[in-house]
């Protein structure tokens, strides 16, 4: 399989640029910078690129890589950071640019196969410092006003430069300089899809597991449940899933998950209500990293108890997939948030190791291999719900009372997008108890009571998210049925923040 190392130097939108490269059609892989050779080469390597950060190259402590990785014999692109790195490698001058560049720069582009038919006149940057002087044998092939080199090339040497951001999407036809680098100078076929990726998948489940049996962390989300039916295909009855109810969930979502998992997809599921513990643990707990941490933690425990009532169990399988990797942190970047998957399990659990399949990929991805494996659309498109639940839309300690009042919310909120046939349009859209208390007027008489907040937004793969702009009819008949219906709530606010500089969930 094609295959191209993205090096991660810690910019903002490293993950964007691993999901350009994937959706050009070769599949990619975010590693640290400080990535030992064998881990970057892996079985097969085509290409590597270098991220943005927010270094300065002559800085003494600035990110590196090995200097075995100009050796890999493999094409290699630099984008903001990476571009100054490779001209500081090979004898460069970087400085702080007398004119710094932010935003939508007009660019004008010479002839070459990188930037083949980039002819939109302008370029997104964000950039401090600029290469001043190229190093011996490259070539300036686009430039600024201020930039007079936006990009370099040594095609001898197979390095290239470009100091904007291709990777986010106020760069017109940006995503034309990944597939020229992909096609043009890597000379890949691009033939990647997340559907072929399914007997790979098949073939390493089997093989790591063997002939044990598995138990399968079942949340209800379209990534346990993808995961779900690829173990089931691969193994058959060895899988035994478990669905926790851990007090946390939507209005009735515990009987339309079971359901839908027995009826219609046949799998073998056992029902476990651990509410009570749950919310004991959590019981004054407010930061939110300590309840994902507490919550992940004591699924593992829920999930050891119900192995041994039946007999035991080899591997705990879990939905993991690439966003939760990323954001629960890598060498190369900060930790956004520990997802209880990843950053909030304990260090010791009750199972030779875990099952996760889908932890390479992205949720379209996801969604597309569940597409792929016959899956029901109703359940492949289900919107994302985290794994915590609630717990991480209640701002504060937890309490039964709030659970009630913000389910209502959001089931009267999720009703709405429904009937107004925005749910396909919107990526995810909840209500959030902000724990903020107004003054309010109502039926004559003063309250003060709860706002809750309402959050819809769009995307593609989580990575990155603009708010969804839900027509004001819609917005005014959610907010006066909530006041309406929810005891306690006087006041409902919109979220109109993107990602970033936001996440999709409050906590």
């Amino acid at each position: 399989m094609e295959r191209i190392a993205v090096l991660d130097f810690g910019g903002q939108y490293n993950q964007l640029i691993a999901r350009r490269v994937r959706e050009a059609g070769v599949f990619s892989e975010l590693l640290p910078h400080s990535a030992p050779l064998d881990r970057i080469r892996g079985e097969g390597l085509n290409g590597i690129i270098f991220t943005g950060g927010p270094d300065s190259v002559y800085e003494e402590n600035a990110k590196t890589c090995l200097e075995g990785v100009f050796s890999l014999g493999v094409p290699i692109l630099g984008i903001c950071y990476g571009m100054q790195y490779i001209a500081k490698v090979f004898g460069g001058s970087i400085a702080a640019s007398p004119i710094k560049e932010y935003g939508k720069t007009p660019v004008e582009t010479s002839d070459h196969p990188l930037l083949e038919g980039l002819d939109a006149g302008y370029v997104w940057m964000n950039h401090n410092d600029s290469v001043t002087q190229m190093p011996a044998g490259f070539t300036s092939v686009a430039h600024t006003e201020n930039c007079p080199f936006a990009a370099f090339a040594n095609d001898e040497k197979r390095l290239y430069g470009i100091q904007f951001h291709a990777e986010v999407a106020h760069t017109p036809k940006g995503e034309l300089i990944f597939k020229n680098f992909l096609k043009n100078i890597c000379n890949c076929a691009c033939a990647y899809s997340p559907g072929a990726l399914s007997d790979t998948l098949l073939s390493d489940i089997r093989a790591q597991v063997g002939s044990g049996r598995v138990l399968g962390a079942l949340s209800g989300g379209v990534d346990s449940s993808v995961a779900a039916v690829l173990v089931h295909r691969a193994i058959g009855d060895r899988l035994t899933c478990i669905f926790v109810d851990h007090g946390l969930l939507r209005q009735n979502e515990a009987e339309e998950v079971l359901s839908y998992y027995r009826n219609n997809l046949k799998l073998n599921v056992i029902a476990v209500d651990a509410s009570e513990r749950f919310l004991k643990k959590l019981e004054g707990v407010s930061e939110p990293e300590q309840k994902r941490k507490i919550i992940g933690a004591e699924f593992i425990r829920v999930f050891e108890e119900e192995a041994k009532k039946l007999g035991g169990a080899d591997y705990l399988l879990q939905g993991t997939i690439y966003p939760d990797i990323i954001e629960s942190g890598t060498s190369g970047s900060a930790t956004i948030k520990s997802h209880h998957n990843v950053g909030g399990l304990p260090k010791d659990i009750g199972f030779k190791g875990l099952v996760e399949p889908l932890r390479m990929l992205f949720k379209d991805e996801v969604r597309a291999l569940g597409e792929h494996l016959g899956m029901p659309k109703e359940l492949v498109w289900r919107q994302p719900f985290p794994g915590p639940g609630l717990a991480i839309r209640i701002i504060g300690d937890i309490t039964k009372d709030k659970l009630e009042i913000l389910r209502k919310s959001d089931y009267i909120f999720r009703e709405e997008i429904r009937l107004a046939n925005l749910d396909r349009a919107i990526w995810q859209y909840f209500t959030v108890f902000t724990g903020l208390r107004s003054v309010g007027v109502m039926g004559d008489l003063r309250t003060y009571d709860y706002a809750i907040g309402v959050r819809a937004v769009t995307s593609t793969d989580a990575m990155t998210v603009e708010w969804a702009e839900i027509p004001y009819g819609v917005l005014r008949r959610i907010s006066e049925r909530i006041i309406a219906e929810v005891p306690h709530v006087n006041r409902v606010v919109y979220d109109i923040t993107s990602k970033p500089p936001g996440t999709i969930e409050w906590e």
